[in-house]
């Protein structure tokens, strides 16, 4: 069995030292030979070797040195080495060494003291601690505080061994009259901790009596305060109160790991408003003092905790929070907005909206390469506040639709999508929005952009003027037709037939190519010159539209076409005079028939896709021939769809709000204590507000443990058989960052069964953190063993094991090989949501992909997917009316997140055949193999149903 090591040593890989060049090295007179010597041999002994025949020459040529560092190696060329035989007995040689040690406790110099009592913490063995005692107590009185430190250390350690009360009879009370005396702050917290760790009570007196000088005591003393207190608290809750006073009176402490220390306590012993208040500005004033970003996210989580459980207090201090932002780390950003956004009310919406559009401001003027992102974050901030509170949607609209020219593609697209959004909930804000966005709309670069902010001028352009002045805008930006001139056609002809015969021929006037390929043509009326495909440089001068309909991006074109096919529907309504319209109507076609003529030239690379072609042909024939019932199509189902699916977007928000805010509730019968009837004596207010915070909490249920005992016995595994020799059966908890497996282990024999031992090995991302230990077993009797079990990723992990034991009668081992215990996936994942869009952007970006065929007796599209999403513990992105309706066919996203913050992204799309049977694909995407795969096969076990 390996040996417990309190070492860790760099070692470099090279020839080992030889054992007779480390004794010579050792005889000679060279210091720093001597110490190179004892290095060498040190990393020989942690790497398994003995060296018995080197323990003389030490003693002989080691003892005497005088030099720091020798004496320093020597120390731990003994705390590696064996000091008891193999029965345990201390080998008859350690007596030379006791007499070494005992004279460098009264060395003249404090550092060799030092050390030495430091050995001693480390050391167990009675026989050779025994003799040293007088000597450290002694050491307890040194003039130097180096000395006295460690010297109380070792007293604690030797108090700690299983004689030690023997040994050290008047240990605590030597300790305590030092603690009274002693003037030196790290001295003091040790002789403290010594007190808390081996006699509680003395050091709570001694805390008591002295409670008015704890904020003076130093920053290492105060801590060891704190964790005295918090353990007190939890085994005695009805002395809770006058030790929050001694919490609260440290949180002016200069220190930043104790304020911050007693935030935490505060907020895990007591739930009084005036403690999580006192906890709370605590948190808010390090986030602002703390230049360190770890800090800063360490504060925003505590921060955050808090606002799950109180969150009526975070909201006084939500602008405080709103400070973080100005920390330029975009993860301390996003916490501080998610943060922020949970805590608005219609008291501070006004005050948190205005604070968000000075930081949009502000991203304008810096030159910082992530400004783009932080917009992006504080738009999607204050469009979700306009959601929730329509009153400030007019104070923000118009200063977010300067941004839709943004270069940053995201940062504009969510802009417009909260224009879309508003202009729907906002009826009265509709007519400004429409004319600021006809102002606005020759800045726009993208095309996904333009798409979205044509629609809302097709759908919102209602009045004569707005049609008017929305048909005059896509003109203008669409520039003189046509869009390419027949001698340029020649051109771009002439030029891929050169380009064919002989690559090095250039034609005179041809139009340039681009980086990516694209063209950039010449008109006659205008020029255009553009970077990438998607995003142009609008101006006056050369429409936005035109330069994108010029790389080739006709699916705009198409929205173009339907745009102008509702404008012109609109116009027919709102405009009495019929000439006005057909004129319109005819300058409309005359702009689609231009774009399939470009997109069937030969100017461009590509010609036009098959979709876009059709969409466009079928907006010509609806202006040639309208019907009504086209109309009513054209001019309110779209709107109607829309308001829809805002609506399904709602109601499933409110719906998560709701399942948030369910509370555990208690039996009606249970025992609640009233305020009023409350005995005040010698009570402060804290104190009574703290009383009342747990009657509140009995009242409400939240005392009860969670789980019952019955699901308890579904978690108890089965490791041996009933007929072995030795039974033994696991329950395994499965926590965050590890596993416990709880075994019980019963001998059923009528035999003592020795060193019993239960072997584990693992297999995946699991390790084991503890090694084994030998146990003795009475016949009959059984034992509970408990073994810890790393996790570093989420995967499928199995464990598995023998039990090892001896019998008085056999001479050899007997092993009972054990049940694997399968670690289960499902155990680290929990449903989580995104958006669309970072669902979109995370399946381009994960490179691991695990498809799996559906293999299914279920039928039923809906009830397929419900199964999968049950199975594999995730959540389901796509609304549920996207999903209502028997067409066949079903396509769902899925979403969950590991407790190591990973993401699984799942796509489900299932076809019904002819014959009932689904068919299709569920695909697996994530950032590591490790998930990917172990949900594949989780969902290959599970999908079949019906079993």
């Amino acid at each position: 069995m390996e040996k417990s090591c309190s070492l860790l040593v760099h070692f470099d890989k090279g020839t080992p030292a030889l054992a007779n060049e480390i004794k010579e090295a050792l005889e000679g007179n060279d210091a720093a030979a001597k110490v190179d010597a004892m290095k060498k041999a040190i990393m020989l002994l942690l790497n398994g070797e003995t060296l018995p025949q080197l323990f003389i020459t030490i003693v002989r040529y080691v003892l005497p040195s005088e030099d720091h560092t020798v004496q320093k190696l020597l120390l731990l060329y003994l705390e590696i080495i064996d000091k008891t035989d193999s029965k345990g007995r201390v080998l008859p040689e350690m007596i030379l060494i006791c007499q070494n040690l005992r004279n460098n406790l009264n060395h003249p110099n404090e550092y060799i003291r030092g050390v030495t009592l430091r050995f001693l913490c480390r050391l167990n063995e009675v026989e050779i601690i025994e003799p040293l005692i007088p000597a450290v107590l002694l050491n307890l009185e040194h003039r130097h505080p180096y000395v006295r430190r460690n010297a109380i250390l070792a007293v604690m350690s030797i108090y700690k061994l299983p004689q030690g009360e023997q040994l050290l009879a008047d240990a605590p009370e030597i300790i305590e009259k030092f603690l009274s005396t002693e003037q030196d702050q790290s001295a003091k917290r040790n002789a403290f901790l010594m007190l808390f760790n081996c006699a509680q009570e003395r050091a709570i007196n001694f805390l008591l009596t002295n409670v008015d000088r704890v904020p003076d005591w130093g920053e290492l003393l105060q801590m060891v305060v704190l964790e005295l207190i918090r353990k007190v608290c939890r085994t005695n809750k009805a002395e809770k109160g006058r030790y929050i006073k001694i919490i609260i009176s440290l949180l002016n402490a200069p220190s930043a790991a104790v304020i911050y220390e007693c935030a935490g306590t505060l907020v895990s012993l007591s739930s009084a408003p005036t403690a999580i208040r006192a906890a709370a500005n605590t948190y808010c004033q390090l986030l602002l003092s703390q230049s360190d970003n770890n800090v800063k996210l360490i504060v925003l989580d505590r921060l955050n905790e808090l606002k799950s459980s109180h969150r009526d207090i975070m909201v006084d201090l939500i602008m405080d929070v709103l400070r973080a932002l100005s920390s330029p780390n975009l993860d301390i950003r996003r916490k501080t907005l998610d943060i922020v956004l949970d805590l608005i009310t219609p008291r501070n919406v006004n005050e948190v909206v205005l604070t968000l559009k000075k930081e949009v401001v502000k991203t304008q003027s810096g030159e910082l390469e992530k400004n783009g992102e932080y917009r992006q974050m504080l738009i999607q901030a204050i469009h979700s506040c306009a959601i929730k509170f329509p009153e400030v949607a007019s104070t923000v609209v118009h200063l977010l639709m300067d941004f839709l020219g943004d270069s940053n593609v995201a940062s504009a697209m969510d802009v417009v999508i909260f224009v879309r959004e508003i202009i729907e909930t906002n009826p009265k804000l509709r007519v400004s929005i429409v004319t600021r966005l006809l102002d606005t709309f020759y800045q726009i670069r993208a095309a996904r952009v333009c798409s979205c902010a044509l629609w809302i001028i097709g759908e919102y352009c209602l009045s004569l003027s707005e049609v008017e002045s929305g048909i005059a805008t896509i003109k203008q930006c669409l520039g003189d037709l046509p869009f390419y001139s027949p001698s340029e056609e020649g051109e771009a002809a002439e030029t891929k037939k050169s380009q064919v015969v002989n690559s090095i021929t250039v034609s005179s006037r041809r139009p340039a190519i681009l980086a990516d390929g694209t063209y950039a043509t010449q008109s006659a009326a205008s020029e255009t010159a553009f970077s990438p495909p998607t995003v142009v440089q609008g101006s006056l001068t050369t429409g936005n539209l035109r330069s994108l309909l010029l790389t080739g991006d006709f699916f705009l074109g198409a929205v173009v076409a339907c745009t102008l096919t509702k404008l012109i529907l609109r116009l027919e309504e709102v405009q009495p005079s019929k000439v006005e319209v057909n004129k319109a109507s005819t300058h409309a076609l005359l702009i689609m028939v231009s774009m399939l003529q470009l997109g069937q030239s030969s100017v461009l690379p590509h010609p036009i896709d098959n979709d876009s072609y059709d969409r466009i042909v079928l907006c010509i024939r609806l202006l040639c021939n309208t019907g009504d019932q086209i109309r009513k199509i054209w001019l309110e189902s779209c709107r109607e769809s829309f308001v829809k699916m805002l609506s399904d977007k709602q109601l499933r928000e409110t719906e998560e709000i709701k399942a948030k805010a369910q509370t555990s509730h208690s039996q009606p019968d249970d025992l609640i204590d009233f305020y009023h009837l409350k005995s005040r004596r010698g009570m402060s207010q804290l104190e009574l507000e703290d009383e009342v915070q747990d009657d509140l909490k009995r009242a409400t249920g939240e005392f009860i443990k969670e789980g019952d005992d019955a699901n308890k016995l579904n978690r108890i595994l089965q490791l041996t058989g009933f007929s072995d020799p030795v039974y033994a059966e696991a329950y395994v908890t499965v926590h965050h960052y590890d596993i416990v497996l709880d075994v019980t282990v019963i001998n059923r024999t009528k035999e003592t069964l020795q060193n019993l031992c239960l072997e584990l090995a693992t297999m995946g991302d699991l390790k084991l953190v503890e090694r084994p230990q030998n146990y003795t077993l009475a016949p009959e009797s059984s034992k509970q063993i408990k073994a810890n079990i790393k996790v570093s990723s989420t995967e499928t992990g199995v464990i598995f094991g023998n039990i090892v034991y001896e019998t008085s009668n056999v001479l050899e081992r007997t092993v009972i090989v054990l049940n694997d215990i399968h670690i289960d996936i499902m155990d680290y994942i929990s449903p989580a949501v995104c958006t669309d869009a970072a669902f979109r952007t995370m399946w381009a970006e994960f490179e691991w992909e695990n498809k799996v065929a559906v293999n299914t007796v279920i039928q039923d599209e809906k009830e397929f997917l419900d199964h999968i999403i049950k199975s594999t513990n995730m959540k389901c992105l796509t609304a549920p009316s996207a999903l209502e309706g028997e067409c066949g066919f079903l396509a769902a996203n899925l979403y969950a997140k590991s407790v190591f913050g990973e993401d699984a992204l799942v796509n489900v799309s299932i076809e019904k055949q002819a014959d009932g049977k689904l068919s299709g694909y569920i695909r697996i995407r994530s950032k590591t193999q490790g998930i990917a795969l172990s949900l594949g096969d989780k969902i290959t076990l599970k999908q079949k149903g019906g079993s």
